[in-house]
């Protein structure tokens, strides 16, 4: 889901009509950026790619990094997540980076929390499988009976959230931090290789920007 500023939804665009909104016909938006002015409230690259503590899917030694930043409540998120994962999956090589950015109210903040949580007890992978995968609005209730259902230790999960609440909530301060100084304004948003990623792309057209971002890799 994108919102602008002002908080009204922008539906989703075409690979094309991304790659005009940033002036080019062949290249989405690179990251980082090339003037200083604009890179001085950007996020290190190496703290986005390689933050020890956030979760990661697919080949955790890929040569080429999805990141996205996503929210369990946001429904452009939970249609896209299927695909990506069938994208990471059948392309064998893409370090998927998970970055929780519970930005559509309490309960998505209470669905992060616990889904980090879950990463003590090995099963972040469940835990966000059940959650992005569920097609009902969350409520706290739900979100225990989802990873209940899903084989995780609920309780457990809840003592680790306590247990390790500080360095939770630090990740998603971090998260936070990195989306707004790249300029995201919604769920989900992506960074493929050295490219921006304003939200929903379909299967090819994430293939098409892998493709891409290992050609600008090669290149450089």
């Amino acid at each position: 889901m994108i919102r602008s500023t002002s908080g009204a939804i922008i539906p989703a665009r075409s690979r094309r009509e991304v790659l005009a909104l940033f002036g080019s016909a062949a290249a989405l938006s690179f990251w980082p950026r090339t003037s200083r002015a604009e890179e001085a409230d950007e996020p290190d690259e190496a703290a986005v790619l390689r933050d020890p503590e956030a979760p990661v899917l697919g080949n955790a030694s890929g040569d080429i990094a999805i990141v996205e930043w996503f929210d369990y409540n946001c429904p452009y998120c939970r249609k896209l997540d299927p695909e990506l994962q069938q994208v990471v999956h059948d392309d064998g090589k893409v370090r998927w980076v998970l970055k929780e950015w519970p930005i559509l109210g309490p309960v998505s903040v209470v669905a992060s929390r616990m889904a980090l949580a879950c990463r003590y007890q090995d099963k972040y992978a469940r835990a966000h499988e059940v959650l992005i995968g569920t097609s009902s609005k969350l409520t706290e209730p739900r979100i225990d009976e989802l990873l209940a259902e899903g084989g995780i230790d609920v309780d457990r999960a809840r003592r680790d959230l306590a247990a390790n609440a500080k360095a939770i909530d630090a990740m998603l301060a971090r998260n936070d931090s990195q989306a707004r100084g790249l300029r995201f304004r919604g769920t989900p948003s992506f960074i493929v290789g050295k490219f921006r990623v304003p939200g929903v792309l379909t299967m090819a057209q994430f293939e098409q920007v892998i493709a891409d971002a290992r050609k600008a890799k090669a290149a450089n």
